[in-house]
């Protein structure tokens, strides 16, 4: 999780909703700039329990059985919504296509508050589901709501935490409020490896003693000119329990971890298996919070299991927070427009002010002479 200083705290004074809300990644992100979060939605018990252990808020359940009119206004709207198929009835009803589907309710919602900013996270694959039917649908909706929609996918990689995790997000601009022409994804690079993320002998983390696993692959640290370590920046396989399997695979912490799932199968299942201190282990609870972003004083849930799953399903808020900074910076840049627009028009209102008095002082010039002139006609 980025630190933001106070100065930069520049959403204060804006209100944000968290649907689908898991432990609170959006709500960390958002609270980081200054935003406050006046409702959260999440249907999973659990989750729910250290949403509100954590965040001092305790989210309302099922959304689909929460009226709009029940929400309180807010200017942000996010959340990680599940990834389903529309049937489409072709009679062009708009968002009330998507009745039966969880995109709906984020829909009802949207034409009611009409909020100014959507933040929105999917899998990847959501880009390709149902042909990509699936998306030319939410973005038909969101326009026809009036929102200019951008989105793409990133690497949860690329933004300073070692996890290989490939989501799209959403950004979407109320454009009642915004002309977001302006608007751009963060681009970046930035360098990490599992290792610098890791616990010393963490109990919690599972360790893996069996006789059919093997390596085949050494992997060698590089260095550059200056004696710099070269990262990859991506995770490194280096050898594989029983036949390789999903979860069998073992990976170098020079490297990346694979993507922290809420399920999966194998001896690695939701953190895959890792060669640390000559030992092959899973990851722990602590280095999973780590890997999303979660600050150290985050409290998750005893059970080992449940707290993975927890993560898996969170979001990555490092890289929530860069893109709102892009987000800031359109906000910034649209309220600079206005305030060049308003000063120019009130610039404009003193022109014709001036101008009219201009015409007014003429025509009584005119309006002189002319009576000057009669008088001396009728003399």
């Amino acid at each position: 999780m980025i630190d933001i200083t106070e100065n930069n705290k520049t959403l204060q004074g804006y209100k944000s909703i968290d649907l689908f809300a898991g432990i609170g990644g959006f709500h960390y992100a958002l609270k980081s700039y200054g935003a406050n979060c006046v409702f959260a939605s999440e249907i999973d018990k659990k989750a729910s329990e250290t949403y509100e252990l954590n965040h001092h808020l305790k989210p309302f359940g099922d959304i689909t059985k929460i009226n709009a009119n029940e929400i309180p206004k807010h200017d942000i709207l996010c959340g990680g919504f599940p990834c389903q198929a529309f049937s489409i009835s072709g009679k062009q009803k708009g968002f009330e296509d998507t009745r039966g589907t969880l995109f709906f309710d984020i829909a009802r919602i949207i034409e009611y508050h009409k909020p100014k900013v959507l933040l929105l996270e999917n899998v990847k694959n959501f880009v390709k589901h149902d042909k990509g039917n699936t998306i030319k649908t939410i973005i038909k909706i969101l326009e026809e709501l009036n929102y200019q929609v951008n989105f793409k996918v990133l690497n949860t990689s690329k933004f300073g935490l070692p996890q290989n995790r490939e989501r799209v997000y959403f950004v979407c601009f109320n454009l009642d409020f915004y002309d977001t022409q302006s608007f751009d994804f963060p681009n970046l690079k930035l360098l990490s490896k599992l290792q610098d993320i890791l616990e010393k002998e963490p109990s919690d983390a599972k360790i893996v003693e069996r006789d059919d696993i093997s390596f085949y692959k050494d992997y060698q640290i590089k260095t550059d000119l200056f004696g710099n370590q070269e990262l990859p920046n991506k995770p490194i396989q280096i050898g594989k329990v029983n036949k390789g399997g999903q979860g069998e695979r073992i990976y170098h912490t020079q490297g990346h971890s694979i993507t922290l799932s809420a399920y999966g199968g194998g001896v690695g299942s939701k953190t895959g298996l890792y060669k640390v201190n000559n030992k092959i282990r899973k990851l722990s609870p602590r280095e999973c919070a780590r890997l999303q972003g979660f600050p150290e004083t985050f409290i998750y849930p005893n059970s080992i299991s449940q707290a993975q799953k927890q993560f898996g399903n969170s979001v990555s808020i490092n890289v929530l927070q860069h893109i709102i900074q892009e987000i800031i910076q359109t906000i910034k840049e649209n309220e600079q427009r206005t305030k060049i627009g308003f000063t120019n028009s009130k610039k404009w209102i003193q022109k014709r002010k001036r101008h009219s008095r201009e015409v007014q002082q003429l025509e009584k010039r005119q309006n002189s002479t002319e009576l000057v002139d009669a008088n001396e006609i009728q003399t």
